[in-house]
């Protein structure tokens, strides 16, 4: 699992939006903006979206046979933080209902929604800026 250092920690509690990058089935990037918080104990980044946006549809998608890839990256002036792993989208109730009460606990609440999934991508990899290097 892979771990944040403390800087790193501190960034991605603060309310800042990120993008989000998964591949459409040609292989081109998709981006889209997205509110994520990080779950330090598992090594994931959550995000909620409907079951059919474009962000999970290309969540569910294996290439050559392996699961999907994405990366979220976080940008506040010179200070950025980017998040790469693979990614999955679960609908179980429990995970989405932890995911929207630490949704409205760094961002908002959000309006009940039934076509709501989480999309949790499993970190590998973390690139910042100097200053959380």
């Amino acid at each position: 699992m892979l771990h944040l250092n403390p800087e790193q920690l501190v960034f991605v509690t603060e309310r800042h939006l990120a993008t989000l990058t998964t591949l459409r089935s040609d292989g081109s990037p998709h981006v889209t903006p997205v509110a994520f918080m990080w779950d330090a104990a598992t090594g994931t980044a959550l995000m909620t979206t409907e079951r059919g946006s474009a962000k999970a549809v290309n969540s569910r998608r294996r290439r050559d046979g392996r699961a999907p890839r994405a990366a979220v990256c976080q940008v506040d002036g010179g200070r950025w933080l980017t998040i790469e792993g693979t990614i999955e989208v679960d609908d179980t109730p429990q995970v989405v209902a932890d995911a929207v009460a630490r949704h409205a606990r760094r961002y908002h609440p959000v309006e009940p929604n039934p076509a709501r999934v989480v999309l949790r991508l499993t970190a590998d990899r973390v690139l910042a800026s100097d200053y959380m290097a």
